[in-house]
């Protein structure tokens, strides 16, 4: 089925420097397989490290279960979490043949290509501000592209307490901000150490929007868009998948031989 999108929505992009569209993924078929697999994994984890997830079903298991799992043993919650980028159902969804023409509607005469190390799922947990990720622009960090998409798309309803991603709008049209990696004491490390100088002169500038959105939605944004993670203050995580698609075509891209800037970090 080829993509189409509206004018109206294709300008506000421009404008913008990101849109929100509902309903862009089919849940039962593309958003629920990667729900249950994910469940899978936390109980199988679980049962590894000898801890009782209660009898629920598969989406409380997400909520409920993982915060059982992260109580008793916070490492075992970075095992789900390095695992559950592996899904083959989630890889499918970043290849689907729909995603690369939406990049083509907006990124005209292109040719996609999916960041590698620039994909995975987000789980962010309450009251944890060590994996947050403060206002920032996609390209400085991922490179490869100055004219790539982010996607982001939720795997749990997002409503205001578990912290929505937080976008500037139109702050794209600047062009590219100065940042610095100097260290402070929340102990981020590579992309996340990386701060926008005057971050908070600059960001006043700009109307703040977090967009509510359900599992199935997508949200595209720029990559010169700042944005940053949202607070989580409810009693669940939040899980969201994040995939970064740039252009082969980019005069710059093929320069640099399509690196990110932290290639060397692996």
């Amino acid at each position: 089925i080829k993509m189409e999108l509206t004018n109206k929505t294709i300008r506000n992009f421009y404008k913008n420097g990101y849109i929100h569209i509902p309903d862009f993924f089919e849940y039962k078929t593309e958003i629920q397989p990667i729900q249950d697999n994910i469940a899978e994994i936390i109980l199988l984890v679980a049962r590894k490290h000898k801890i009782k997830i209660p009898s629920i079903n598969k989406l409380d298991i997400l909520k409920e279960g993982f915060m059982n799992l992260v109580r008793i043993n916070r490492k075992a919650g970075a095992e789900v979490y390095d695992a559950v980028k592996q899904i083959p159902e989630f890889l499918q969804l970043i290849s689907l043949k729909k995603n690369q023409e939406i990049f083509q509607l907006l990124r005209k005469n292109s040719m996609p290509g999916v960041a590698e190390g620039g994909y995975g799922i987000r789980i962010d947990i309450p009251g944890e501000s060590k994996f947050e990720a403060p206002w920032h622009q996609e390209y400085p960090a991922q490179m490869r592209s100055i004219d790539g998409v982010v996607f982001w798309s939720p795997l749990l309803e997002i409503f205001k307490e578990l912290g929505p991603v937080h976008i500037a709008e139109k702050s794209h049209k600047y062009g590219i901000f100065d940042v610095t990696n100097k260290k402070n004491d929340d102990e981020k490390k590579g992309a996340y150490a990386l701060r926008i100088v005057n971050e908070e002169c600059i960001t006043k500038k700009y109307t703040c929007n977090a967009p509510l959105s359900k599992p199935g939605d997508l949200i595209l944004m720029d990559y010169l868009v700042l944005h940053k993670s949202g607070k989580n203050i409810s009693k669940f995580p939040r899980w969201t998948m994040q995939w970064r698609v740039f252009n082969f075509l980019n005069k710059d891209g093929i320069n640099s031989s399509w690196q990110n800037l932290f290639v060397h970090e692996k």
